[in-house]
């Protein structure tokens, strides 16, 4: 069964960075793609980032592309998102998720979710 289990978040002044992990388990990545996506109470679920698992190509929300670096560690199978010059609209309950192939609006997996506050 696979599982995505989310950490780092936090509460962090704007302008700040911090480190989002997601760890992966229940079966081998390889022709999967993973990805970051955060939601604000009672607004929908948006999509942030994704990484193509065995290629390593990426890909951004424009709304944090030049701030936001997603990565991954093939050899402990985790997902990581660096997020740098934070703002307080990055403010949100983060997601890390997975589907087979192409990370789509509605993957297959997702992980319970990591609050991110930036204050202003």
């Amino acid at each position: 069964q696979v599982q995505l289990v989310e950490s780092g978040g936090g509460l962090v002044q704007a302008g700040g960075s911090l480190r989002l992990s997601c760890a992966a388990s229940g079966r081998t990545f390889s022709n999967y793609a993973m990805g970051w996506f955060r939601q604000v109470p009672g607004k929908e679920r948006e999509f942030v980032a994704r990484i193509t698992w065995g290629s390593g190509s990426t890909s951004y929300a424009d709304s944090v592309k030049g701030r936001f670096t997603i990565s991954r560690d093939i050899a402990t199978n985790t997902l990581y998102l660096l997020m740098d010059s934070l703002k307080p609209e990055d403010t949100a309950i983060y997601f890390c998720a997975a589907n087979y192939l192409i990370l789509t609006a509605t993957p297959q997996y997702w992980g319970q979710g990591t609050q991110v506050t930036v204050s202003s």
